[in-house]
């Protein structure tokens, strides 16, 4: 791909999205950001240079508007998924349907560049609704488009991440954090801004076609030590109380009752197994090195945008490796 050429970001205004957005910007690619409400999407314009980058409206439950999102279009990024369900966002709908939706009119264009956000462990035999949707993704959208490039990462963190920053916050406020399955849940935490940059190389790289890429960071950390981390951080005494599994699914059915629930069931399912890079996955050159990425580690990353949770905010001096 040259500079210049014009990458359609479908969920460009979210969390990834914006990282994405100022990685494809600062690579001299015009973006045009696909959303559900472009009017909340003005925050991406102070990314790039005047007229880089464009918000439009796109729905991927409605064809006619992906169709018009790739107008011109040169590749295209898909990056839409959701935690939960609410209404009528179901994981099936955004995880599969609405990718295949992608994809077929991204062949439709004749294009062969698609770059499609899934997640690390998705399995069709999965008990949860969340890692059958990813995976079934996977599959339509080879189905439509044979050379997608397909990312697959462990926990994303950065400045507005729902992971750090949500236990942090629960930290705040509440004198036990709960261990979930014990705590010993191994994760592969990802700096989004490594993420976002595995989206440009996969753009430019010929090689990256057709490919699957697990990601995940430079360490691999148990759920108790992410706490742990986190209440050095931000320099609290909280006591960590191991939950069963089957008492955090009791307790995580009624939580999701709420709006925007802390836990569901089926993320409770999801801690049940290991989110880490195969080694199968290191072998064959697809992971986040076989990118040309070098992964940014949770303590160099973290601490800053933690700082707020502090007593004293940034003003209080912490070494989470005390």
């Amino acid at each position: 791909m040259h500079s210049g050429d014009l990458i359609t970001v479908f969920g460009g205004s979210g969390f990834i999205g914006r990282h994405v957005v100022r990685a494809l910007a600062r690579q001299g690619f015009r973006i045009r950001a696909a959303v559900r409400r472009p009017d909340l999407a003005y925050h991406l314009q102070p990314l790039g240079d005047v007229g880089q980058i464009h918000a439009v409206q796109a729905n991927l439950r409605y064809p006619a508007s992906i169709k018009a999102a790739l107008e011109g279009a040169d590749a295209v990024v898909n990056l839409v998924g959701i935690m939960n369900e609410t209404g009528r966002q179901t994981f099936d709908g955004v995880h599969a349907f609405g990718a295949q939706a992608v994809a077929k009119a991204t062949a439709e264009r004749g294009l062969d560049k698609l770059v499609h956000l899934s997640a690390l462990g998705a399995d069709e035999n999965s008990k949860s609704i969340y890692s059958r949707s990813k995976a079934e993704g996977e599959k339509l959208i080879r189905e439509a488009v044979s050379t997608a490039c397909i990312l697959q990462p462990s926990v994303v963190f950065g400045p507005e991440d729902k992971f750090f920053n949500l236990f942090a916050g629960l930290a705040r406020i509440s004198p036990v954090l709960p261990l979930i399955g014990g705590g010993q849940t191994k994760f592969q935490p990802l700096y989004v801004g490594d993420l976002a940059d595995a989206v440009v190389a996969c753009l430019k790289e010929k090689t990256a076609a057709g490919q699957t890429y697990e990601l995940g960071g430079p360490e691999v950390l148990t759920l108790q030590q992410c706490m742990e981390f986190i209440l050095a951080t931000i320099d609290r005494k909280r006591l960590l109380v191991p939950l069963p599994f089957a008492v955090a699914r009791f307790q995580a059915q009624f939580l999701n009752l709420l709006p925007n629930p802390l836990l569901t069931p089926d993320q409770v399912e999801l801690l049940k197994h290991d989110n880490v890079v195969s080694a199968q996955a290191v072998l064959q050159n697809r992971s986040l090195e076989a990118l040309g990425i070098e992964g940014h580690s949770v303590e160099t990353m973290v601490p800053p945008y933690l700082a707020r949770f502090r007593r004293a905010g940034q003003f209080t001096h912490v070494n989470p490796t005390e």
